[in-house]
């Protein structure tokens, strides 16, 4: 699937495309016509390829991160993202708090309004060639399915972005100036039914979709994923029971096919074993950069700057740091460490020196006003392979910090970062580091691209939303069922015990606890406080960068003004209340 951007595959873009922009000068250089190119069985798997590259503009870039994580209650700004520093032209700081989030917000747009309808019309051209593309009868339906669950997967983004958006199930073909914005109802209504026909057309493993599609072609969408996405969907469609049958479905009726949870939950984020029984759907990123057209760049957005501390230069194994984001205190707070492995698994604490220094540990004024630091006045302060920073989520009494520094190392711990009520206490450079995107196999130090494969559609979440849609329903014996098969796999040895739940504690606030503990970074959170109410009420209790500026309308995205401007019929296609 990595290889789908082919000569033909942007003929197709070019015919395909759709804006809603006064004016659209359309060049062809391949002289090909729509028709002649998804009438050939080789042009519509062309077509139904290229329906896929879409979700690169969103998923495992920095504009997808600020756009489906960001501004929410887990995580906040780091020094590098915008938000004090005013040359910074990144378009993420209203994403992040809210203040100046505005029509014209270009990753609003460009990352997300356009993309979704670029697939979706991609997707129309060619379900209006399909009968006579040439397919065989059995691919026939595989490559409808395929296409009507990929047009699902883009209005669900988009009417849980936007609200009522329009609603276009014929391609759009030349120049259209007028739009409407289809009830929020009516939208899932055609979300729904895309889905009905998708989930039994589809094959359950790739090895048995009929040709020529084969076992290699990893990042297409299969039925088990499909009916992930479909759980999700009605969850946020108020369907509740459909919802939590089909996360059931998902979670218990598949292991014959080898989806199942990975044993150890780091090892989901080890780059070795991305390809795992755990993973349901993802972007498939090349390792050959160039065929990527945009790779993953998740491994850089989360980390610190651990590059300007003693004992520490940039390298490819400690990573590329962007300083965009840092977690919220209340983030770190929900992980007993003690008991759960998804802290050390989520987060990276410890920074190894990699480059030796001869710089004293103490001075000799520092010696002079304290004794006890007689023995180490002339010992280098790092040698490579000692801890040369070590960011913690505990409070670190100053005799430990003392006693840390006199061994080499300095300590960031929770009280250096944030005040108790949350509020960052102005370092925004060093914080314990989201790891799960790292990718030690970039070639060199300064590679800003990943091989890294982006997680759509995971095990675990769907086990979750399973609980969410039993908290739902009433039934907190069946949501703590769920929960707890989330929690001991994330034990620690012996510890299986401490991490279960009861029926008593499963409230709507503990599962979209559960959910940030589980899936922080995932590119997940946005949509699961819209989908419960929670957005701002959350904000406002753990995120004081936010807390202030966050409004109710903000659980819709503006409608990109350039559309607004350019229909003739504004009456009926209004902006979002509030932009």
């Amino acid at each position: 699937m990595h290889k789908i951007i082919r000569p033909l595959a942007l003929a197709l873009l070019t015919i395909a495309a759709t804006a809603c922009e006064e004016t659209l000068e359309e060049y062809n250089p391949s002289g090909a016509t729509a028709e002649a190119v998804f009438t050939t069985p080789e042009g519509f798997e062309t077509a139904i390829n290229g329906a896929y590259t879409y979700n690169r503009t969103i998923y495992g870039k920095e504009s997808g991160y600020a756009l489906l994580e960001m501004g929410t209650d887990i995580w906040t700004a780091a020094q590098s993202n915008g938000q004090t520093a005013a040359s910074n032209t990144v378009p993420q700081p209203p994403l992040m708090n809210y203040q100046g989030l505005t029509t014209d917000n270009v990753w609003v747009k460009n990352n997300l309004w356009t993309p979704c309808y670029a697939g979706i019309n991609l997707i129309n051209q060619a379900l209006k060639y399909i009968n006579t593309a040439g397919l065989s009868s059995v691919r026939r339906a595989s490559a409808e399915a395929e296409l009507r669950f990929m047009r699902a997967w883009y209005y669900y983004h988009l009417v849980e972005s936007f609200g009522p958006v329009p609603l276009r199930l014929e391609p759009t073909e030349g120049v259209v100036n007028t739009s409407t914005r289809t009830p929020v109802q009516e939208v899932y209504a055609q979300i729904f039914d895309d889905l009905t026909f998708a989930l039994p057309n589809l094959p359950v493993t790739l090895a048995t979709y009929p040709a020529p599609v084969t076992a290699n072609d990893y990042g297409r969408i299969t039925r088990p994923a499909a009916e992930a996405f479909a759980a999700k969907a009605y969850l946020s469609g108020g369907q509740y029971q459909r919802a939590a049958s089909l996360a059931r479905k998902v979670t218990t009726q598949y292991t014959g096919q080898g989806i199942r949870l990975v044993t150890s939950y780091a090892s989901l984020w080890d780059i070795a074993n991305q390809r795992n029984s755990e993973v349901l759907w993802a972007v498939n990123y090349s390792t050959n950069l160039t065929f990527n057209a945009g790779s993953h760049t998740g491994h850089q957005w989360f980390l610190m700057k651990y590059d300007d501390q003693p004992g520490m230069v940039r390298d490819v194994a400690n990573g590329l740091p962007g300083v965009r984001y840092m977690p919220t205190r209340f983030l770190l707070d929900l992980y007993n460490e003690q008991n759960d492995a998804r802290y050390l698994g989520s987060f990276k604490q410890a920074w190894i020196a990699n480059s030796a220094t001869n710089i004293p540990r103490w001075s000799a004024a520092e010696v002079a006003q304290n004794a006890a630091l007689a023995p180490f006045l002339n010992q280098p302060k790092f040698a490579v392979g000692d801890t040369a920073v070590f960011t913690s989520k505990r409070s670190i009494p100053n005799f430990d910090q003392q006693y840390s520094r006199r061994y080499r190392y300095k300590t960031y711990d929770i009280d250096d970062l944030y005040n108790a009520d949350g509020s960052l206490k102005g370092e925004r450079r060093y914080y314990p580091s989201l790891r799960k995107f790292d990718d030690p196999t970039r070639a060199t130090a300064t590679v800003t691209e990943s091989s890294r494969d982006a997680f759509m559609l995971r095990l675990g979440d769907i086990m979750l939303i399973g609980a969410e849609a039993q908290v739902r329903l009433n039934r907190p014996d069946s949501a703590a069922y769920y929960v707890n098969q989330v929690r001991t796999r994330a034990a620690l040895p012996g510890r299986t015990a401490a991490m279960q739940v009861t029926a008593s504690q499963m409230t709507l606030d503990f599962v979209l606890d559960e959910r940030a503990r589980e899936l922080a970074g995932e590119q997940v959170r946005w949509l699961d406080l819209k989908r419960t109410g929670k957005l701002t009420e959350r904000v406002r209790l753990y995120n004081p960068d936010a807390r202030s500026s966050i409004q109710d309308f903000h659980a819709l995205r503006p409608i990109p003004q350039s559309d607004i401007d350019a229909v003739t019929n504004k009456p009926d296609f209004p902006q979002n209340p509030g932009y």
